[in-house]
């Protein structure tokens, strides 16, 4: 059994790289891959604590990114992008790129503070850095924004205050869709669509389409299996992989008590349980776009 897409306290999981690397060795996991998000700092400090325990250690990213707009068009949501890099490391340049994109996040950071306490709202940042600590975002906010009790649960925070369309929200730089799969290919990396099923309605409803676009600009995969994914889904997004010719990934979005329905491994009530065929699939695909 396998899992390709778990998070660490570096970026918004409750589990340091170790305690998640001795959780999946006490699973008998076969293969693991941190995805932390915008950062490798997780992959970086679990590595060595994976050789160590002989589990097999796959290097990961998680990106946000947009779709294009026209100056003064709205926001579109986010669209998570999975970067996976098997059997080796990311290119320099490639880190480079991600300290970029964390200066952007730290500024976002700072004028969220600014405008939560220019509703009211008695929060510093250093509270919700002693969370964040390496890489601080908006589920942290959500955290101290519950035990200071402003909101009354996790998604409530994120509706009133942090969401993209909610009072307090503050943008930030982040790559456009098609930079994140450029940036993922040239440093690299396979680039792979996450959790399909969080798409907007018109990028879900049209998902071919969509997904016909982002192979053209050098997608190479797609998460078929998701902790938040039901059979159909799961059967939808196979044929659409199989159609144009997609390595299949999956995993449980594992975050910890962040995200306690989704569990290590297995999912949300047991709808997962992925074999090593899938990381073998995904080292052959590396090796097949690295000698193009």
């Amino acid at each position: 059994m396998v899992d390709l897409h778990t998070h660490t306290d570096q970026s918004d999981g409750t589990l340091a790289p170790d305690a998640l690397v001795r959780a999946a060795v006490a699973l008998s996991l076969e293969a693991l891959a941190v995805t932390d998000h915008d950062t490798l700092a997780g992959y970086d400090l679990a590595a060595p604590r994976a050789r160590e325990a002989g589990l097999e250690l796959i290097c990961g990213i998680e990106l946000s990114t947009r779709l294009d707009r026209k100056p003064g068009e709205p926001r579109s949501p986010s669209i998570h992008l999975l970067g996976y890099f098997p059997g080796r490391e990311p290119a320099a340049e490639f880190r480079d790129w991600l300290s970029q994109l964390q200066r952007s996040r730290r500024e976002r950071n700072v004028s969220l503070i600014a405008k939560l306490q220019s509703l009211g709202v008695d929060i510093s940042l250093d509270e919700v850095q002693a969370l964040g600590r390496n890489l601080t975002g908006r589920p942290h906010f959500a955290r101290v924004l519950l035990s200071k009790g402003y909101v009354r649960t996790t998604q409530e925070a994120f509706d009133l205050y942090l969401a993209d369309n909610a009072k307090a929200s503050v943008e930030r730089e982040e790559p456009t869709l098609r930079e994140g799969i450029e940036r993922i290919t040239a440093g690299g990396g396979l680039a792979v669509l996450a959790h399909p099923v969080r798409l907007a309605a018109p990028e879900l409803a049209q998902l071919d389409r969509f997904v016909e676009r982002l192979v053209a600009v050098g997608l190479a995969g797609i998460e078929v299996y998701h902790s938040e994914h039901s059979a159909e889904d799961m059967d939808r997004f196979l044929r659409i992989a199989v159609r144009y010719s997609l390595t299949v990934t999956g995993g449980s979005d594992f975050h910890g008590d962040n995200k306690p329905g989704a569990h290590l491994a297995t999912g949300r009530d047991g709808n997962l349980c992925l074999p090593h065929r899938i990381v073998e699939d995904l080292r052959a695909s590396a090796e097949r776009l690295a000698k193009i």
